[in-house]
């Protein structure tokens, strides 16, 4: 079968080779196969090594397809089902799933030490756990999670990581109340559900920040009340909250130098909710006297930080009803050829998000 594979850590463009095999399949596991899957920007920092990921592996963790085939013991699914897949499947039995924070189970980072596929040159790893960028894959059976027959397998793809991360964050982790004035430091696809999980909260103000025009010009579309570049956020904290900063700021680079200036533009005991992934050796500095000073709530929100099966029957419901764009969301669309330019669509920012059609 094709897939798109990256060779080695560091590499800026993958190779569409028609020799690779997805493995691993027996019981427990579902064979899928992808229809649609889009392309985030946690794929292309784990080509860089931002993101830790053994190589050579199969990128794409944001897709939806059809089951092939089911393994032993395997319940509630069957050959023909629609499913997305998540890439971060509860185990419900660790300490983090007692708790019910089911989205901290480290049940489904362990899937990403096991090879999904092989060539004959040997072992090719899966993208945390998955690696969508293929015509098959092999995952646990609660990595496919059925979806309704009239939600579009490029609609329910966006829903598997960047939707839910997004308007979880707003949602789930920060909880924005209605009235607030909210600011959010980079609009791609994470970035923009951000805005449009604040725009649902009833935020009063919603400040986009990004360096592209036409990202701040889609988040103005999406529910944004103004858009800036970076170096006109500090005039826009001092037009609209008159220089005490945002009730809220969200971090969507997954960087130490704009998680700074997000803490920098949050208001004293205001909410700086981390949702960008960042390096390991990258670190954010504070000083103790400004933490209790400013007494701000730093809040890292990891795939939006609730449980994901039920963000992802909200995220249904609401864009059913109508209360969120997800269709607009898609901005260009390739073939699995076109990989490449799809990965160039994300480095120059032009696309919101690219699917990937398989």
């Amino acid at each position: 079968m094709r897939a798109a594979v990256l060779h080695e850590i560091g590499q800026d463009k993958l190779e569409v080779l028609d020799d690779v095999e997805a493995v691993g399949f027996g019981p427990g596991k579902v064979r899928i196969r992808i229809r649609a899957t889009g392309l985030c920007h946690s794929d292309v920092s784990a080509m860089s090594g931002v993101l830790p990921q053994p190589a050579p592996f199969v990128p794409g963790h944001e897709g939806a397809g059809e089951i092939v085939d089911v393994g032993d013991g395997v319940t509630g699914l069957a050959p023909g089902q629609r499913v997305l897949l998540c890439w971060l499947p509860a185990c419900g039995s660790c300490p983090a799933c007692k708790r019910g924070q089911t989205h901290l189970c480290l049940a489904g980072f362990l899937n990403a030490g096991t090879p999904n596929f092989k060539r004959p040159g040997g072992d090719v790893f899966g993208f945390a756990g998955t690696g969508t960028f293929a015509e098959e894959v092999v995952v646990d059976a609660g990595c496919a999670v059925p979806i309704p027959d009239d939600v579009p397998f490029d609609i329910a793809a966006l829903i598997g990581c960047g939707v839910t991360t997004g308007l979880g964050a707003a949602i789930n982790t920060a909880k924005v109340e209605a009235g607030s004035s909210v600011a959010v430091i980079g609009c791609g696809g994470v970035g923009i559900s951000a805005i449009q999980g604040a725009k649902l909260q009833g935020a009063a103000q919603i400040v986009a920040v990004d360096p592209v025009a036409s990202r701040r010009e889609a988040a103005l579309r999406f529910g944004a009340t103004e858009a800036v570049a970076p170096d006109a956020l500090a005039d826009a904290k001092q037009r609209i909250t008159g220089g005490e900063g945002f009730d809220y700021v969200f971090e969507v680079v997954g960087r130490s130098a704009t998680a700074r200036t997000a803490y920098e533009t949050t208001r004293r005991g205001g909410t700086l909710c981390v949702v960008g992934a960042g390096a390991l050796d990258d670190f954010l500095q504070l000083n103790m006297f400004e933490l209790f000073f400013d007494e701000k709530r730093i809040l890292p929100s990891m795939y939006g930080g609730g449980d994901v099966l039920r963000s992802y029957e909200r995220a249904i419901a609401l864009w059913r009803a109508g209360r969120i764009d997800l269709a607009s969301l898609i901005t260009h669309r390739v073939p699995l050829a076109g990989i490449n330019e799809a990965l160039e669509q994300m480095r120059t920012g032009v696309a919101l998000r690219t699917c990937i059609e398989i």
